[in-house]
């Protein structure tokens, strides 16, 4: 079976992993707070943890994998937004919740196992928190309930590797009367007429942010689960917060095994910002028509652990390039596994940029099956993401045998390619080939166009290497 080596962050490390039962794979990843359109950095985390899916299913089967993400739907800022609009409270969260879906499905992410909502799982939460008080790790205080730091300080901290008293130092953290320590935080709050509220043992209220991870990965995925993953924002304090609060609540367990953290997103080389007029969101690069697989392509050209840059030009690069593979293997319906080598790659701490590497020395080599499987795994090419095209790419043939059909496209994409780089030598030993075989390229503004003369011999293209 394919070994699978991903970065702890918990450890520093890369490390083999290990499922604590490859029956049963179980991933949790936090998702968002829904009161708005989803922006550009917020899908990076949805594409990066949709390419690991992708693999532990194919290591492990399809069956034996478990997904989670959740939804955030009571929040502040939910509350905000409402009393701004005018609107109902569900009727914002529906809607967003909804929008968010539709976004991540055109950048071609499959639907986890489980999208839990926070409000589904209230009494959960309130179970969790009354737990932590007899154990003696939270307690109330003015209706609220607060998360004693100071229980479990052999433990805190270790994730983002700080320690208490540094964090205390250094943290903006919440002042208020009724904390015996500035680090503990809000498990429960109570709530105004207003807003969202639930009856508890506290009066009524709602969940504090970090509790609904902990009770939704409690309940969905049991006391101790393989990987937990977000981006490298969340370390502190949210997930440093839930591995606390769970493993107080269930010491006999050790939550996750594996964190992942993907890096954060930069517009033209800035941090994305209302500000400086660089922030999108996903659904205003669609309506630019930018096709969703052309984001998704460019975010996994880097690294998930590396910062990514967004730029037009790496838009326009993606889609060139995307739509050579979509002519050469668009439309067929392959056969067989993904390339060893993109297994490979993925295999080694997602190393997407090295997986697209190997996607495009299988390019080059012709075989549109293999091709075509392997950008499968990659989340590319798939029949959700349609049958797009560049419009300034033109090539048709009268050619019927499909196998002959995708040798010529590659080919003839390779010569525009090294043309490109300016690598004129095996360009013409491409064009001279194709023309001895008796393919009649024509070079257009709009691209090559290219066709098979009365004296096409296919045998003389496998002089070609």
């Amino acid at each position: 079976m394919t070994t699978i080596r991903l970065h702890n962050t918990r450890t520093r490390k890369k490390e083999a992993f290990v499922p604590l039962d490859p029956e049963n794979v179980r991933m949790y990843v936090c998702g968002p707070t829904v009161y708005d359109r989803a922006h550009l950095g917020n899908a990076r985390p949805v594409v990066v943890f949709d390419v690991l899916y992708r693999l532990l299913r194919h290591v492990y089967g399809p069956d034996h994998v478990t997904y989670v993400r959740n939804f955030t739907d009571v929040d502040d800022k939910i509350n905000a937004r409402a009393a701004e609009s005018g609107r109902e409270i569900s009727e914002i969260t529906a809607e967003t919740t909804q929008w968010f879906l539709d976004d991540m499905a055109e950048l071609g992410a499959l639907e986890p196992d489980h999208m839990p909502r926070a409000t589904q799982y209230i009494p959960q939460m309130v179970a969790m928190i009354e737990g932590l008080i007899a154990k003696g790790h939270a307690y109330e205080a003015e209706g609220h309930v607060l998360f004693a730091v100071d229980s479990w300080r052999e433990g805190y901290g270790k994730l983002s590797g700080r320690s208490v008293d540094d964090m205390i130092a250094g943290a903006r953290v919440e002042v208020a009367p009724y904390k015996r320590n500035p680090m503990d935080f809000v498990l429960w709050k109570p709530s105004d007429e207003g807003q969202p509220g639930w009856d508890s043992p506290w009066g009524r209220g709602r969940p504090g942010w970090h509790i609904e991870c902990s009770a939704m990965a409690y309940e969905l995925l049991g006391e101790s689960f393989d990987i937990h993953g977000g981006g490298n924002d969340l370390m502190f304090p949210h997930h440093e917060n839930e591995i606390a609060q769970s493993c107080c609540a269930h010491p006999e367990g050790d939550f996750a095994r594996y964190w992942l953290h993907n890096e954060m997103l930069q517009v033209e080389g800035k941090k994305m910002s209302k500000s400086l007029g660089n922030f999108f969101t996903v659904r205003d690069l669609l309506d630019q028509g930018i096709p969703g697989e052309v984001i998704r392509f460019v975010f996994l050209s880097t690294h998930y652990r590396k910062p990514m840059d967004w730029t037009a030009e790496k838009a326009r690069e993606a889609e060139a390039e995307l739509s050579r593979w979509r002519a050469f293997a668009g439309g067929i319906d392959p056969m067989g596994g993904p390339a060893s080598e993109v297994v490979d790659a993925l295999s080694d701490d997602l190393n997407t940029h090295g997986a697209i590497t190997a996607l495009r020395k299988l390019y080059k080599e012709g075989d549109a099956h293999v091709f075509r499987k392997s950008a499968e795994l990659l989340g590319l090419l798939t029949p959700e993401l349609g049958e797009w095209t560049e419009d300034d790419v033109i090539l048709h043939s009268t050619l019927s045998d499909e196998v002959l059909r995708e040798r010529i496209v590659a080919l003839v994409w390779e010569r525009q390619d090294a043309k490109k780089s300016k690598n004129f030598g095996r360009a013409d030993e491409i064009r001279d080939v194709l023309k001895e075989a008796g393919v009649v390229v024509t070079d257009t503004p709009q691209g090559p166009e290219w066709d098979v003369g009365p004296d096409f011999d296919p045998a003389k293209l496998e002089s070609l290497k």
